[in-house]
Protein backbone atom coordinates (compact mmCIF):
# COMPACT_ATOMS: atom_id res chain seq x y z
CA UNK A 1 0.00 0.00 0.00
CA UNK A 2 1.23 3.49 -0.85
CA UNK A 3 -0.99 5.54 1.46
CA UNK A 4 -3.62 5.44 4.16
CA UNK A 5 -6.65 7.43 3.00
CA UNK A 6 -9.37 8.47 5.42
CA UNK A 7 -12.77 10.15 5.13
CA UNK A 8 -14.64 11.35 8.21
CA UNK A 9 -18.44 11.33 7.72
CA UNK A 10 -21.29 12.84 9.69
CA UNK A 11 -24.61 12.07 7.97
CA UNK A 12 -23.69 13.63 4.60
CA UNK A 13 -24.17 10.22 3.05
CA UNK A 14 -25.01 11.35 -0.49
CA UNK A 15 -21.79 13.32 -0.94
CA UNK A 16 -19.86 10.76 1.10
CA UNK A 17 -20.93 7.99 -1.26
CA UNK A 18 -19.60 9.94 -4.24
CA UNK A 19 -16.40 10.71 -2.36
CA UNK A 20 -15.82 7.09 -1.38
CA UNK A 21 -16.47 5.72 -4.86
CA UNK A 22 -13.96 8.17 -6.33
CA UNK A 23 -11.35 7.20 -3.72
CA UNK A 24 -11.79 3.51 -4.49
CA UNK A 25 -11.27 4.26 -8.17
CA UNK A 26 -7.78 5.61 -7.49
CA UNK A 27 -4.94 4.37 -9.67
CA UNK A 28 -2.63 3.56 -6.73
CA UNK A 29 -2.98 0.87 -4.04
CA UNK A 30 -4.26 2.35 -0.79
CA UNK A 31 -5.75 1.40 2.53
CA UNK A 32 -9.03 3.28 2.87
CA UNK A 33 -11.04 3.91 6.02
CA UNK A 34 -14.29 5.80 6.43
CA UNK A 35 -14.95 7.13 9.94
CA UNK A 36 -18.63 7.31 10.88
CA UNK A 37 -18.88 10.18 13.36
CA UNK A 38 -22.15 9.48 15.16
CA UNK A 39 -24.34 9.58 12.07
CA UNK A 40 -28.04 8.85 12.52
CA UNK A 41 -29.23 5.25 12.37
CA UNK A 42 -30.38 5.88 8.81
CA UNK A 43 -27.05 7.41 7.83
CA UNK A 44 -25.15 4.61 9.51
CA UNK A 45 -27.10 2.01 7.55
CA UNK A 46 -26.29 3.77 4.26
CA UNK A 47 -22.60 3.88 5.21
CA UNK A 48 -22.63 0.23 6.25
CA UNK A 49 -24.17 -0.80 2.94
CA UNK A 50 -21.67 1.40 1.08
CA UNK A 51 -18.73 -0.18 2.91
CA UNK A 52 -19.95 -3.64 1.94
CA UNK A 53 -20.52 -2.60 -1.67
CA UNK A 54 -17.07 -1.04 -2.06
CA UNK A 55 -15.24 -3.44 0.26
CA UNK A 56 -13.86 -0.64 2.40
CA UNK A 57 -13.30 -0.37 6.13
CA UNK A 58 -15.92 1.49 8.16
CA UNK A 59 -14.97 2.67 11.64
CA UNK A 60 -17.77 3.69 14.00
CA UNK A 61 -16.46 6.39 16.29
CA UNK A 62 -19.06 5.49 18.90
CA UNK A 63 -16.92 2.37 19.46
CA UNK A 64 -13.85 4.51 20.17
CA UNK A 65 -15.14 7.55 22.08
CA UNK A 66 -18.23 8.79 23.88
CA UNK A 67 -17.43 12.39 22.93
CA UNK A 68 -20.21 13.94 20.83
CA UNK A 69 -19.48 14.74 17.18
CA UNK A 70 -17.31 16.27 15.78
CA UNK A 71 -14.48 13.89 16.64
CA UNK A 72 -11.76 15.00 14.22
CA UNK A 73 -9.15 14.72 16.98
CA UNK A 74 -9.87 11.04 17.52
CA UNK A 75 -9.90 10.40 13.77
CA UNK A 76 -6.51 12.05 13.35
CA UNK A 77 -4.98 10.20 16.29
CA UNK A 78 -6.18 6.80 15.10
CA UNK A 79 -5.13 7.52 11.52
CA UNK A 80 -1.68 8.78 12.52
CA UNK A 81 -0.99 5.62 14.51
CA UNK A 82 -2.03 3.37 11.63
CA UNK A 83 -0.18 5.36 8.95
CA UNK A 84 3.03 5.18 10.98
CA UNK A 85 2.54 1.45 11.57
CA UNK A 86 2.18 0.99 7.82
CA UNK A 87 5.03 3.41 7.08
CA UNK A 88 2.94 5.39 4.56
CA UNK A 89 1.67 8.97 4.23
CA UNK A 90 -1.79 9.89 5.45
CA UNK A 91 -4.20 11.41 2.93
CA UNK A 92 -7.36 13.08 4.21
CA UNK A 93 -10.30 13.31 1.81
CA UNK A 94 -13.34 15.02 3.26
CA UNK A 95 -16.80 13.73 2.43
CA UNK A 96 -17.71 16.69 0.21
CA UNK A 97 -14.73 16.14 -2.11
CA UNK A 98 -14.48 14.04 -5.26
CA UNK A 99 -10.92 13.12 -6.21
CA UNK A 100 -9.66 12.32 -9.70
CA UNK A 101 -8.25 8.91 -10.54
CA UNK A 102 -4.69 10.25 -10.51
CA UNK A 103 -5.03 12.62 -7.52
CA UNK A 104 -3.26 10.36 -5.05
CA UNK A 105 -0.47 9.38 -7.42
CA UNK A 106 0.22 13.09 -8.06
CA UNK A 107 0.32 13.93 -4.34
CA UNK A 108 2.46 10.90 -3.54
CA UNK A 109 4.92 11.61 -6.36
CA UNK A 110 5.30 15.20 -5.24
CA UNK A 111 5.91 14.26 -1.61
CA UNK A 112 8.44 11.62 -2.66
CA UNK A 113 10.34 14.15 -4.79
CA UNK A 114 10.20 16.84 -2.09
CA UNK A 115 11.32 15.24 1.17
CA UNK A 116 10.93 18.54 3.02
CA UNK A 117 7.15 18.28 2.60
CA UNK A 118 4.98 18.50 5.69
CA UNK A 119 1.60 18.90 4.01
CA UNK A 120 0.67 19.04 0.34
CA UNK A 121 -2.86 19.69 -0.84
CA UNK A 122 -4.82 19.44 -4.05
CA UNK A 123 -6.70 22.59 -4.96
CA UNK A 124 -10.50 22.63 -4.78
CA UNK A 125 -12.66 23.53 -7.78
CA UNK A 126 -16.33 23.42 -8.73
CA UNK A 127 -17.88 21.29 -11.48
CA UNK A 128 -16.75 23.88 -14.04
CA UNK A 129 -13.14 23.82 -12.93
CA UNK A 130 -13.22 27.18 -11.12
CA UNK A 131 -11.28 27.42 -7.87
CA UNK A 132 -13.68 27.56 -4.92
CA UNK A 133 -13.77 27.60 -1.12
CA UNK A 134 -11.53 27.12 0.82
CA UNK A 135 -8.84 27.92 -1.72
CA UNK A 136 -10.20 31.15 -3.18
CA UNK A 137 -7.04 32.74 -1.77
CA UNK A 138 -5.13 30.91 -4.54
CA UNK A 139 -7.54 31.82 -7.31
CA UNK A 140 -5.71 32.92 -10.45
CA UNK A 141 -2.41 31.27 -9.48
CA UNK A 142 -0.72 29.91 -12.60
CA UNK A 143 2.11 28.02 -10.91
CA UNK A 144 1.90 24.23 -10.92
CA UNK A 145 3.48 24.14 -7.46
CA UNK A 146 3.20 26.74 -4.75
CA UNK A 147 4.98 26.72 -1.40
CA UNK A 148 2.77 28.47 1.12
CA UNK A 149 2.77 29.60 4.73
CA UNK A 150 -0.99 29.96 4.62
CA UNK A 151 -3.10 27.25 6.20
CA UNK A 152 -4.05 24.25 4.12
CA UNK A 153 -7.50 22.74 4.35
CA UNK A 154 -7.94 19.02 4.86
CA UNK A 155 -10.29 18.80 1.84
CA UNK A 156 -7.71 16.63 0.06
CA UNK A 157 -4.35 16.83 1.74
CA UNK A 158 -1.37 14.53 2.21
CA UNK A 159 0.56 14.50 5.48
CA UNK A 160 4.06 13.11 5.02
CA UNK A 161 5.50 10.24 7.02
CA UNK A 162 8.31 12.43 8.38
CA UNK A 163 5.84 15.01 9.63
CA UNK A 164 3.67 12.30 11.20
CA UNK A 165 6.77 11.07 13.03
CA UNK A 166 7.67 14.58 14.16
CA UNK A 167 4.37 15.72 15.66
CA UNK A 168 2.22 13.56 17.94
CA UNK A 169 -1.47 14.24 17.41
CA UNK A 170 -2.14 13.31 21.01
CA UNK A 171 -0.97 16.86 21.71
CA UNK A 172 -3.92 18.37 19.84
CA UNK A 173 -6.04 20.83 21.82
CA UNK A 174 -9.05 18.95 23.20
CA UNK A 175 -11.17 22.12 23.22
CA UNK A 176 -11.12 22.54 19.43
CA UNK A 177 -13.14 20.83 16.69
CA UNK A 178 -10.98 21.36 13.59
CA UNK A 179 -7.20 21.13 13.27
CA UNK A 180 -6.16 21.98 9.71
CA UNK A 181 -4.97 25.48 10.65
CA UNK A 182 -3.08 24.26 13.73
CA UNK A 183 -1.45 21.32 11.97
CA UNK A 184 -0.44 23.49 9.00
CA UNK A 185 1.31 25.87 11.41
CA UNK A 186 2.98 23.05 13.33
CA UNK A 187 4.48 21.62 10.15
CA UNK A 188 6.10 24.99 9.42
CA UNK A 189 7.29 25.40 13.00
CA UNK A 190 8.96 22.01 12.83
CA UNK A 191 10.89 23.01 9.71
CA UNK A 192 8.77 21.40 7.02
CA UNK A 193 7.34 23.11 3.95
CA UNK A 194 3.69 23.09 2.97
CA UNK A 195 2.57 23.11 -0.66
CA UNK A 196 -0.57 23.61 -2.69
CA UNK A 197 -0.71 22.08 -6.17
CA UNK A 198 -2.96 24.21 -8.44
CA UNK A 199 -2.47 21.63 -11.18
CA UNK A 200 -3.95 18.85 -9.04
CA UNK A 201 -7.65 19.60 -8.76
CA UNK A 202 -10.48 17.95 -6.83
CA UNK A 203 -14.17 18.77 -7.06
CA UNK A 204 -15.51 20.32 -3.87
CA UNK A 205 -19.05 20.97 -2.69
CA UNK A 206 -18.34 23.62 -0.01
CA UNK A 207 -19.72 22.59 3.38
CA UNK A 208 -21.39 19.58 1.82
CA UNK A 209 -20.06 17.51 4.72
CA UNK A 210 -21.26 20.00 7.33
CA UNK A 211 -24.35 21.78 5.91
CA UNK A 212 -24.93 23.77 9.11
CA UNK A 213 -21.78 25.78 8.36
CA UNK A 214 -23.62 27.40 5.46
CA UNK A 215 -25.33 29.50 8.12
CA UNK A 216 -22.15 31.56 8.16
CA UNK A 217 -23.18 32.99 4.78
CA UNK A 218 -26.96 32.57 4.89
CA UNK A 219 -27.70 33.57 8.51
CA UNK A 220 -24.45 34.95 9.96
CA UNK A 221 -26.01 36.12 13.21
CA UNK A 222 -27.31 32.62 13.93
CA UNK A 223 -23.97 31.08 12.94
CA UNK A 224 -21.94 33.29 15.27
CA UNK A 225 -24.47 32.82 18.07
CA UNK A 226 -23.94 29.06 17.77
CA UNK A 227 -20.19 29.51 17.54
CA UNK A 228 -19.68 31.75 20.53
CA UNK A 229 -22.51 30.82 22.85
CA UNK A 230 -22.95 27.14 22.06
CA UNK A 231 -19.28 26.43 21.45
CA UNK A 232 -19.68 25.10 17.90
CA UNK A 233 -17.03 25.18 15.15
CA UNK A 234 -13.94 25.70 17.29
CA UNK A 235 -10.89 26.20 15.10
Amino acid sequence: MEALVITPVKDAVASASLAAKAVVDSNVPITYKVFNDYSTDEGTKVLTDLAEELNIQLVHLKDLTDTPSPNYKTVLQVAQKEALALGVPLIIVESDVKVQQDTFSALLAFAHNHPETGLVGAITVDENGKVNFPYLKFKGVKDKVMSTERSLSFCCTLLSVDFLKAYDFHGLDHSKHWYDTHISKMALQLGFKNYILPGVQVIHQPHGSRPWKKLKYQQPLKYYWNKFFKGLDKI
